[in-house]
């Protein structure tokens, strides 16, 4: 295996370990925050569960960029490829940290009101398109190698 290859699966490592890394705290974050309200509120534990995995969701991202860089490493662009998946997976994990700190607000503040639950989740939707955006322009910059 060349030099070059070997730069190609790494931007593949990078793609979809990164975005990994930034679920997992991300999770981590909303997961301990419904954990407290959830000590504290007797309903309403479902919504704080689920909004607490919204971070997951970019390292489907991740895995999605990676899929489509495998394809392109043998037209030998390992270094084009190893910069995509680096720099969207920093992108992604970014959002993800972000996204499970939006959330674990969110589940905080609808402990207090329950009816602004949903204006909340709006917020770490918002957060969640960064992820998309560099996820897609990922895919437009592979398609285009």
């Amino acid at each position: 295996m060349d030099f070059y290859t070997m730069l190609g699966f790494a931007g593949c490592a990078c793609a979809v370990g990164l975005p990994a890394m930034g679920s997992a705290i991300g999770c981590g974050i909303a997961g301990s925050a419904s954990h407290g309200v959830m000590a504290k509120v007797e309903e309403g534990h479902g919504k704080f569960i689920g909004i607490s995995a919204a971070p997951s969701s970019q390292t489907i991202y991740g895995i999605v960029l990676m899929f489509v860089m495998l394809g392109k490493i043998k037209a030998g662009a390992g270094l084009g490829l190893l910069g995509i998946g680096l720099f969207c997976g920093l992108g992604i994990m970014v959002s993800a940290i972000y996204q499970g700190m939006a959330a674990a607000t969110a589940i905080q503040a609808s402990a207090k009101k329950p009816e602004i639950f949903g204006k909340s989740f709006a917020a770490v939707g918002i957060v969640e398109s960064f992820a998309l955006f560099a996820m897609v322009f990922g895919l437009i910059i592979v398609g285009s190698i």
